[in-house]
């Protein structure tokens, strides 16, 4: 029996939520990118692809990836937080003309349909306008709407596939991805050297090369503050909340998740941004997860001690940060809320998606003086 529950709130897609045979992982568990310790707490993978482009490089042999416009394609999915940085670092530096980029659907599908023995999901490609997506167990009506930009280039049909074309069978297959068309390899997968890279590498060829998310006067206190605790506690501290598989390791990373954000909150009272009054890389990737954190988080990752909108000064900066055109433009609310309540059938089995889509980003900030 299908049901079909539509929403009207703010002009959004009607969405029908609908059960699809053809689509399910048969009665195997979903494999999925996520792993536990012994005591149940989230260990994320490293990022395995850790190669260079270094614009000073221009004449030696080992420089296999050279600054070179059209010749680097960057992978990602509008609702993961790291992905969707590196490509607001991309719009941000004026590079979207000679650096490419794709975008998956958000829901994690098989990336070896044809394999009933490999239960393996993952992103993947569509087009818009193909037949909607279910989740990996087969439930639900996911559009394939028109954000969804293939890969024209390789034409692979999932990240996988794209990772195994580079010579990578074992993965984890994760965005973003640096890919260079001529040498048809991964350069990087590494979300924090990859920005570092958008930053300052491409200024020959970006329309924006003055501007510099990594002032070297903020060098040191930046690094500290993302080392002890935006990284650790916030950035991926709400996925240690999330895929916590024990009462004690989620409770550990909740503390510390909402001690983290009462320090940033008292820090964001005296100064616009987190170094001061500029905008700096690490401002980017806390925004990231900010954005995500009331509509998703709250419910998904349980994260519900307190909203982003109950802090005053965390919220402002968050709708300050979203009214640059460059940043705002990376975010989908539909996609960030599509992924994480449809790609994780032991979290949401149905792939039921909540309605609310977190705090009014347009409201204005009135950070502008301080």
């Amino acid at each position: 029996k299908n049901m079909s529950i539509s929403f009207s709130r703010c002009g959004r897609r009607h969405i029908t939520s609908t059960t699809t045979k053809q689509s399910m992982v048969s009665s195997r568990d979903v494999k999925i990118n996520i792993r536990n310790g012994k005591d149940g707490s989230y260990q994320r993978h490293t990022s395995g692809h850790r190669h260079f482009i270094r614009a000073s490089d221009t004449t030696t042999i080992e420089n296999k990836h050279p600054v070179e416009a059209g010749r680097y394609h960057l992978h990602v999915a509008l609702a993961c937080p790291w992905a969707c940085g590196a490509l607001a670092m991309l719009k941000l530096k004026g590079l979207d003309e000679v650096i490419s980029h794709s975008i998956v659907h958000p829901t994690w599908a098989k990336t070896k349909r044809e394999d009933d023995s490999d239960v393996h999901c993952g992103w993947v490609y569509k087009n818009p306008g193909d037949e909607p997506m279910s989740n990996p167990k087969g439930y639900g009506s996911f559009p394939c709407d028109d954000t969804l930009k293939p890969d024209t280039f390789t034409n692979v049909a999932s990240v996988r596939e794209l990772y195994e074309l580079g010579g990578d069978p074992d993965g984890p297959f994760t965005v973003p991805v640096l890919w260079d068309k001529k040498n048809k390899t991964i350069v990087n997968n590494e979300s924090m050297e990859i920005l570092r890279m958008l930053n300052k590498e491409f200024n020959a060829i970006a329309k924006n090369p003055t501007l510099d998310l990594y002032p070297a006067e903020f060098e040191e206190e930046l690094q500290k503050l993302n080392e002890e605790l935006v990284y650790p506690k916030i950035n991926n501290g709400v996925y240690r909340c999330g895929f916590a598989t024990s009462q004690r390791a989620y409770e550990e990373a909740v503390g510390e998740l909402f001690e983290a954000l009462d320090v940033l909150e008292e820090r964001l009272s005296k100064r616009r941004y987190l170094a001061g009054s500029q905008f700096t890389w690490l401002d980017l990737r806390l925004f990231m997860t900010l954005v995500r954190f009331d509509p998703v988080y709250v419910t998904y990752f349980k994260t519900n001690l307190r909203r982003i909108a109950d802090y005053p000064n965390l919220s402002g900066y968050l709708r300050d940060i979203y009214s640059m055109d460059e940043v705002k433009d990376t975010i989908n609310m539909e996609h960030i809320k599509m992924h994480y309540f449809t790609s994780h059938p032991t979290l949401n089995i149905y792939g039921i998606i909540p309605v609310s889509n977190g705090p009014d980003l347009e409201i204005p900030h009135s950070r502008e003086n301080m």
